[in-house]
């Protein structure tokens, strides 16, 4: 007999129960639970969120006794047929045979119950079997191939930038360093992992024009927020020959269209997500059909400062021309100001990286960040500096060692005319999609201080 997934199964469900035919799939228990004569087992084989229920009798189920002692976890065989169960408006299989294919110990940590997404991150190994996680790595995986599709359409080509490095690229000083043998190095000078894959990606957008990074990426930051992996994936598209507006502009169709995909494709999670977290269906329906806010970062300065005035209490009132803004701040202007999210545009030089093209008022640079309600900053993107000079003069005043970006500052010289990009954290869109609180939810294993069991 054939093994069908049970997600085809409810999609041919009511050709299956005209038919009557006979059906049979392979899976895993998520609860079991006996009331004499007949049980009741929610099962599921990944291809669904929901699963489906099992019904087994004891003068129709072969195998009856097996079933009943089957524990959360067990791997199982079910044959029988489909039904629709009008009580619950849902679709069940009635067994005719059962088999447990590999029983579970009595103490697997999964039980019928609620469980912290705090206890679940502490069995990493184990948590992919819950709705939750399930439901978020379906829709992290459908959102990697829209990425792909958005860029492929357009005419990007993807490029696999290095993961091991010389470049802090960012100059925040983050990256991990490789340990080597001292007495005999491995490279000159020293390596890292990636902080960014962006400096070796803008050498390509010189040969393509369109191209785009998409990968892991590692900074040794010892922050414990709800925002900040030390391993995560990064997308960033380089294009040859925009400028800042052009760039936004692609950013805008770029977010919309990944999010009207995962809104087409992923029904049944954003449905899961929406249960938990009530504002997630309009705040993405919201975002694909509203245009986004452009806004200057001297103007938010002065919304902000209009705020403190009027009474709103932040945790850092602080505010000034030349403050690197929080997330309280970010969120504030999207949220409270806005309501929708806004491209921030135009930050003083001094609180942006070396390599953002400087504005005509020496004072700030073409840089621009996107910031979301629920999140912030979800997207940093500039410019690029394309004067050799000024680039050099970036580097003495920031202190950067550019024996190790020399070759990045050389394109300057070789018909570099002008170039822009932006950098995008996949873990934090996956968290502003579907509401999750913490980024380290979003991701199958999460890295940061103290954590690398798995």
């Amino acid at each position: 007999m054939k093994i069908v997934r049970i997600a085809e199964l409810i999609t041919n469900a009511k050709t299956l129960v005209e038919k009557n035919e006979i059906v049979t799939i392979k899976g895993w228990i998520r609860t079991n639970r006996d009331s004499g004569k007949i049980g009741f087992i929610e099962a599921y084989d990944g291809s669904n969120i929901e699963g489906i229920q099992v019904v087994y009798k004891s003068e129709s189920t072969i195998n009856f006794d097996e079933a009943k002692l089957a524990r959360t976890g067990a791997a199982i065989y079910v044959q029988g047929n489909l039904n629709f169960n009008s009580r619950n408006s849902q679709y069940e299989i009635v067994a005719t045979e059962f088999k447990t294919l590999k029983q579970s110990d009595e103490d697997f940590p999964l039980q019928k119950k609620q469980h912290s997404m705090e206890f679940l991150r502490e069995i990493a190994h184990l948590r992919g079997r819950t709705k939750t996680m399930q439901a978020a790595m379906s829709v992290r995986n459908r959102l990697m191939f829209a990425i792909h599709n958005f860029f492929q359409a357009n005419g990007f080509k993807w490029i696999a930038t290095p993961i091991i490095t010389s470049n802090d690229c960012e100059g925040a000083g983050e990256n991990f360093l490789i340990q080597e043998d001292k007495n005999k190095p491995f490279f000159t000078p020293q390596a890292s992992l990636t902080v960014s894959g962006q400096l070796n990606v803008e050498t390509y957008a010189q040969s393509f024009g369109r191209v785009y990074t998409f990968g892991p990426t590692f900074r040794a930051d010892r922050s414990h927020t709800n925002r900040h992996l030390a391993e995560f994936w990064m997308i960033e598209p380089e294009i040859a020959f925009i400028d800042l507006p052009q760039l936004i502009a692609l950013e805008e169709a770029f977010i919309k269209n990944i999010c009207q995909d995962v809104i087409k494709n992923c029904s049944e999670e954003i449905k899961f997500f929406t249960e938990l977290h009530p504002e997630i269906k309009d705040r993405l329906n919201h975002l694909v059909s509203k245009e986004f806010k452009k806004l200057e970062y001297r103007d938010a300065i002065e919304l902000l400062k209009k705020a403190v005035a009027e009474g709103h209490q932040f945790e850092d009132n602080d505010i000034f021309f030349g403050k690197d803004l929080a997330s309280e701040h970010e969120r504030y202007i999207c949220e409270k100001i806005f309501n929708c999210p806004v491209f921030l545009m135009n930050y003083p030089k001094d609180i942006k990286a070396f390599y953002m093209k400087l504005n005509p008022d020496n004072e700030t640079v073409a840089a621009s960040d996107l910031l979301v309600p629920g999140v912030g900053e979800i997207i940093g993107g500039s410019q690029r500096e394309d004067d050799y000079n000024k680039l050099m003069e970036r580097t003495k005043t920031l202190n950067i060692d550019v024996r190790s970006i020399q070759w990045y500052i050389d394109l300057r010289k070789y018909g570099y005319y002008a170039s822009s990009g932006f950098g995008l954290g996949f873990e934090r869109l996956v968290m502003y999609i579907l509401g999750i609180e913490n980024v380290r939810d979003t991701i199958p294993f999460p890295r940061y201080e103290g954590k690398i069991s798995w």
